[in-house]
């Protein structure tokens, strides 16, 4: 069996990327619109404990980047770590949130934000490890 190398360096680069991505993806660049198609309100983001939700995202986004940086293996450059970090946000978690939306009944342009930052942020964090 293969010996498991993993650079925590660049996991831990890659799940902060995310939120430098999240931060941009939902603040200037699609934050009325994602508020918009969630029908979500600035009341309901300031009853929210954000410092337990950032905490558990940070969680999340850590596994995420572990994972990746376990599939993409040792010897992974920036070019294969981008397009395998794009095929995963598009083709894994953008597909199956594409799944969760139509029986849930939201929008496509719900979707759309949420895929669309999944897939930017993969591609991003897939970009980090294989340059590691």
């Amino acid at each position: 069996m293969e010996e498991i190398s993993i650079n925590f360096l660049a996991v831990i680069a890659a799940a902060v990327s995310s939120f430098v991505v999240g931060g941009l993806w939902y603040g200037p660049l699609f934050g009325k619109a994602w508020m918009s198609a969630m029908n979500i309100r600035e009341q309901d983001l300031a009853q929210r404990n954000m410092p337990k939700v950032f905490g558990i995202a940070l969680l999340l986004s850590l596994i995420a980047a572990l994972n990746l940086e376990m599939f993409l293996g040792p010897g992974a450059t920036l070019e294969f770590g981008a397009v395998a970090g794009f095929a995963a946000g598009l083709g894994w978690v953008a597909a199956f949130i594409g799944i969760l939306y139509l029986f849930e009944n939201r929008s496509l342009k719900a979707w759309a934000i949420n895929g669309g930052y999944c897939t930017v942020a993969f591609t991003v964090m897939g970009s980090i490890l294989g340059a590691f």
